[in-house]
């Protein structure tokens, strides 16, 4: 298990690595002075040399790539004259020739809008996106596994029909409609029953006036339109995966022991059909984490989303990289983690790399 993961790592190592330099090369080739964004455009020649300057853009591009890269290394070197800056940390490496190794955060700039550090935007956003991914992504799971069993339980044609339909529909169904759909019926249309608004964030303050609470009900309608292309696909996976399993003669002798249709499925049929499904469910889970760009956007949660959709109308490509990076990451570490969870549901899985 160890060399796998380690592999793995270094696996995930490249993929970063060349993502990275892709990220770079791409936004920098772009049209656009970031300088004159700052500054505006009023503003003077030597104004915009000077910043151009701080950011190292008057420098050859090879120059800046190999900048942009020590700044994301967890390692750097240092000189044992200067003290460490706020990115500097113990080292782990003795004195050599007035250098130092040391350890550092990723360091991702500034944005070129707010001057605010890139990590502490996405530190701001993430927590959300990660929230309305997990509830999005529980309630694709719980409701797709349900009605994929209940398909299997009671083989009704009218039944599997309705449940077919409605995974048809919501596989074929995109986001950003979706979104505008039912945010129009839910939020517009039915507000006086739902009591749900469409610009709700994750805290309001309350009449009076005293502080912020936790309004967990603006999270129900981005979190159902979020959850619903993987629900479709989960349900229609757990039914198909359920019906190869059952016709397996493990599945035979516990009918001959009496157990009943629910307690089949339950206690040997669901965990020998779940491979499939967390396959699915990191792939979509990871996507999730990765923006849901639309929903975000049309429902106005502040996440990671909103954060990529602002930064592309403002030109800000230090947050845009930054993001892009920071899922780039999350995809890696994901699809480590589904691989372990492999082996520990099924050991027959042979981990390789």
């Amino acid at each position: 298990m160890i060399p796998f993961i380690l592999k793995r790592l270094l696996y995930g190592f490249y993929v970063l690595l060349g993502v990275a330099s892709l990220v770079f090369f791409l936004f920098n080739i772009l049209p656009g002075d970031p300088a004159r964004m700052m500054l505006g455009q009023r503003a003077d020649i030597a104004s915009l040399e000077a910043i151009n300057k701080e950011l190292g853009r008057d420098k050859p591009l090879i120059v800046q790539y190999l900048n942009f890269m020590a700044d994301l290394a967890p390692v750097g070197i240092i000189s044992t004259a200067e003290p460490a800056d706020s990115k500097g940390k113990p080292a782990i490496s003795p004195d050599i020739q007035g250098k130092q190794l040391v350890l550092k955060k990723p360091y991702l700039r500034r944005s070129f809008q707010s001057n605010r550090e890139v990590t502490a935007i996405l530190a701001e956003a993430f927590p959300k996106t990660l929230l309305l991914a997990t509830v999005s992504m529980s309630f694709a799971l719980v409701v797709g596994i349900l009605l994929g069993m209940l398909s299997i339980v009671y083989p009704n044609k009218t039944l599997n029909s309705i449940i077919f339909g409605l995974s048809i529909f919501g596989m074929s169904l995109p986001s950003f409609f979706a979104s505008i759909l039912i945010a129009w019926l839910f939020a517009f249309v039915l507000a006086d029953y739902t009591g749900l608004n469409l610009f709700g964030s994750l805290y309001e303050v309350d009449e009076l006036g005293n502080g912020k609470y936790l309004a967990l009900k603006n999270l129900i309608l981005p979190a159902i339109t979020l959850g619903i292309r993987p629900l479709a696909i989960i349900t229609e996976l757990t039914s198909s995966s359920l019906k190869e399993v059952l016709a397996r003669d493990f599945i035979r002798t516990a009918r001959a022991k009496g157990l009943t249709e629910w307690q089949v499925l339950r206690r040997h049929a669901l965990k020998n059909s779940l491979n499939p499904i967390i396959t699915t469910i990191s792939g979509w889970f990871a996507s999730l984490l990765a923006g849901a760009v639309f929903v975000e956007y049309i429902f106005d949660w502040k996440g990671m989303g909103l954060v990529i959709v602002d930064s592309l109308e403002k030109y800000d490509f230090p947050v845009l990289m930054g993001s892009v990076l920071f899922i780039a990451v999350l995809l890696v570490m994901v699809n480590i983690v589904v691989d372990i969870l492999y082996k520990i549901i099924d050991p027959r899985v042979q981990l390789e790399g």
